[in-house]
């Protein structure tokens, strides 16, 4: 393939109009010619061979065997609803188990937006914490993802929406979880070329397989950068309480900003609280999680912010150690937050110190995230994949 026909396939792949748009799939094998590059677990594997390799594994679905599948779609199979569509549990005629992420029928931007996303992600990002794509089904009313069954749902569904009968996360599960994300997060920006910002990091979106092993999930809204780009300008989406602030006020994105949605993430696993609560904004109370947990730090009361749920049953030390790491993620300037393959490091005990330090003798001058209900309209962060909010462009 000459290099006219490579160039005419990627536009095809990166285009809004899918009127033939199955023939996308046909152009990922172009990909390899292409400056785009990815880290799998194997040092030995050659990129071009690896992409072969993944090309090969995703499955092209009929229809029929969809709509078999999980019983026509039927609503006792729904997991999950959101702009984009719904997310069905299915069952495969050799029983095993899938997700089916059904677009809306209608075409939107959006939609069509988020399908070219995932798939451009799932053909490059291959890594055990980030969610990989099965297979696909397009026809010309259908668009359908299907993703491996995540038996435990989501972190969130397991904070906010457990059954009585479903026992809480204990404290050495949610301490895997901080450390698989940032896992599957660092591999995203600094093992995957052009490097992805995943731009809506939250305890809905991670999720958690057979043995509560967290997987980066949801890529609906990620940006893929350049590696040589510091930032991107773009429009502001997101959830409420999870968009940092350099991206909220200017559309700066970069791998920053999802360093902040992470250390929201953790305040949620530690909590089991919401980033934003509508019960404190009835109460004209602190709008933000992270208020909140800035305030009982310094007043000395970090075992107030312990979820109920773990009725006691967490290592304070860890507890502390983790708001720590929270709190550096979410500075108000993005230069100042560590890097996803740092965060690792601290999750692991290494090189929080000298970190922590620095922010104490610094808190006073970061800038503050100043929000009120009048910056934006805002969504409450559902574990049934409600649409995030998204905001006017950059200003």
């Amino acid at each position: 393939m000459n290099r006219t026909e490579q160039n005419n396939c990627w536009w095809y792949l990166s285009s809004t109009h899918f009127a033939a748009s199955a023939m996308a799939f046909s152009c990922w094998c172009c990909r390899k010619s292409q400056n785009v590059s990815f880290a799998g677990e194997d040092p030995k594997v050659h990129p071009d061979q690896q992409m072969d390799s993944d090309v090969d594994q995703l499955r092209r679905f009929s229809l029929e065997e969809l709509k078999l599948a999980t019983d026509y779609f039927s609503n006792e199979n729904i997991l999950g609803s959101g702009g984009f569509g719904k997310v069905y549990k299915g069952r495969l005629q050799d029983d095993s188990l899938v997700a089916v992420k059904r677009l809306e029928h209608k075409p939107t931007p959006d939609g069509e937006l988020q399908f070219q996303t995932t798939t451009e992600i799932i053909n490059m990002a291959v890594h055990p914490h980030v969610l990989r794509l099965s297979g696909f089904c397009m026809t010309t009313s259908e668009k359908l993802l299907v993703y491996p069954y995540m038996a435990n749902g989501s972190v969130a569904s397991h904070l906010r929406e457990r059954p009585p009968s479903q026992p809480p996360l204990g404290w050495p599960t949610r301490k895997r979880v901080a450390l698989g994300t940032a896992r599957g997060l660092s591999y995203l920006h600094d093992h995957c070329n052009p490097k992805v910002i995943h731009r809506d990091v939250k305890a809905a979106n991670i999720l958690l397989d057979e043995e509560f092993e967290a997987v980066v999930g949801d890529f609906g809204l990620a940006k893929l950068m350049d590696y040589n780009d510091t930032h991107v300008i773009t429009d502001v989406c997101g959830t409420a309480g999870h968009i940092a602030p350099e991206y909220l006020y200017n559309g700066i994105c970069s791998e920053k900003t999802d360093v902040y949605g992470y250390g929201i993430m953790l305040l949620e696993l530690i909590t089991g609280q919401r980033a934003v609560d509508l019960a404190w904004i009835a109460a004209e109370d602190d709008l933000l999680l992270l208020d909140w947990v800035k305030v009982l730090l310094r007043e000395n009361s970090v075992e107030e912010l312990a979820d109920p749920d773990l009725q006691g049953n967490y290592i304070e030390a860890e507890m502390k150690h983790l708001i720590k790491i929270a709190l550096l993620c979410t500075r108000g300037s993005p230069s100042y937050r560590p890097k996803m393959s740092e965060v690792i490091r601290m999750v692991e005990g290494h090189s929080l110190s000298e970190r922590w330090d620095e922010w104490q003798e610094m808190e006073s001058c970061d800038p503050k995230l100043e929000v009120t209900l009048q910056t934006f309209y805002f969504t409450v962060d559902s574990t049934q994949l409600q649409r995030p909010i998204e905001l006017s462009g950059p200003r």
